[in-house]
């Protein structure tokens, strides 16, 4: 049942695939009783198409509920429309952690793992059923948010949860909220109308003393990836489209926390070469940013929702002060990665790494190289290296034939 359940979850039916895709309901109805391995290439894309994802995402999602099915867990509860990897991140691990976690299993030990730089928080999930504890850490107060939200232990009351959201999608306008969102975001990345309710809805959560940390977290993670979801952007918020008409578009829709039972979870929000010389894991996977993007800069709307601190904006994008400024984005990188490394308390180091160093834009050029990632692991241990062609975020100006993605793996000498 497969199909039905993955549809349900993206608030689809049989039926809606049938009238989408013209598709008889007689063999959705037979597709649904058969595993995802038999399945023929055209469903995989019709199945795409009705969800409205791109094809890889829907495989990924797939196999993941199908190993949920295979081990008799539910690491989903489902609230909503949103999981944790449905948002728009770049250099998300979507497309690769299948493979990232096969390199894990085949070439590491351990029962505990540390996300250091954690991103949307997918190669922590990926990885849950394989560790008792398990460690996130990432400084953008957004993510940290996401992830009390998907990966908290604190209770939380579904009732609650439900309720408000049938009351958030009864707001028509904004009525205790002073405008500060329409005024610097409405007409640009909203509509006027969406970006009304959006600052109504947040406001309302702000105000709301009857809400519990967890709960609090789960209305504002969901606010993000609703707003994610229809923001006139490119897939960040660097800049937003211009001479388009903005159309009403946002729903408030909830996402799905991960079942945790059992486990272990730790969540910070620090710098990772200060977190490193406190705590200890097993294996420790690091995704970090090795050009100049700053993630607290293209993810600014994102971070000001999840803050709603209000801080007077600037520029065409409507940015905040300057905060949160990663040192691996910047000509320092290779010491600060070099530092993290040294400092690392670790059986195990997992590197992922793409190979953009030669890239003609400035703004993707790496500013760590391939030869320095090694250099640093080598002074800790053993390095074996695995890599992979991938499709890499392009914003329209980066031309690189041949991309690769590495995995780096050290097995640490004491």
């Amino acid at each position: 049942m497969i199909l039905e359940t993955y549809l349900k979850n993206n608030n689809k039916n049989l039926h809606q695939m049938h009238l989408e895709t013209a598709i008889p309901e007689t063999t959705l109805r037979n597709l649904n009783k058969r595993e995802i391995d038999k399945w023929n290439i055209e469903y995989f894309d019709a199945l795409a198409k009705t969800v409205g994802k791109e094809k890889m995402t829907v495989i990924t999602e797939l196999e993941d509920l199908s190993n949920q099915t295979i081990n008799g867990a539910n690491h989903e509860n489902y609230l909503g429309r949103y999981n944790l990897e449905n948002r728009r991140y770049i250099g998300n691990k979507n497309r690769l952690v299948n493979w990232i976690a096969e390199l894990i299993d085949t070439h590491t030990s351990g029962n505990s793992f540390l996300d250091l730089f954690a991103g949307t928080g997918v190669v922590s999930k990926k990885m849950m059923p394989k560790y008792d504890s398990i460690i996130l850490n990432d400084f953008l107060y957004s993510n940290n948010i996401i992830y009390n939200a998907f990966f908290g232990t604190s209770p939380y009351n579904i009732e609650k949860i439900l309720n408000y959201q049938d009351a958030f999608k009864r707001i028509t306008s904004n009525t205790i909220d002073d405008d500060y969102f329409v005024t610097n975001y409405g007409n640009k990345f909203f509509s006027d109308h969406d970006a009304r309710i959006i600052g109504e809805i947040r406001t309302r959560i702000e105000k709301n003393k009857k809400l519990n940390n967890r709960e609090r977290s789960i209305l504002i993670a969901s606010l993000i990836y609703s707003v994610d979801k229809i923001a006139n952007t490119v897939g960040h918020y660097d800049a937003y489209r211009k001479k388009v008409k903005i159309k009403d578009k946002f729903v408030f829709e909830l996402i799905n926390p991960l079942n945790v039972d059992g486990k272990n979870i730790k969540i910070y929000q620090k710098n990772a070469n200060d977190l490193v010389k406190q705590i200890k894991s097993d294996v420790v996977f690091i995704d970090p940013p090795y050009n100049s993007r700053q993630y607290s800069r293209f993810y600014h709307v994102l971070e000001g929702i999840a803050k709603w601190d209000k801080p007077h904006l600037t520029g065409v994008a409507m940015k905040p002060p300057v905060e949160n400024m990663s040192e691996y984005s910047k000509v320092s990188a290779h010491q600060a990665f070099d530092d993290l490394i040294i400092h690392l308390n670790a059986k195990y180091i997992v590197v992922t790494y793409n190979n953009t160093y030669n890239s003609k834009s400035n703004s993707s050029k790496n500013k760590i190289t391939h030869e320095q990632i090694l250099e640093s692991l080598n002074k800790v241990g053993h390095t074996k290296s695995f890599e992979m062609p991938f499709q890499f975020f392009n914003a329209g100006k980066t031309e690189l034939k041949d991309h690769k993605e590495f995995v780096f793996i050290t097995e640490v000498i004491k």
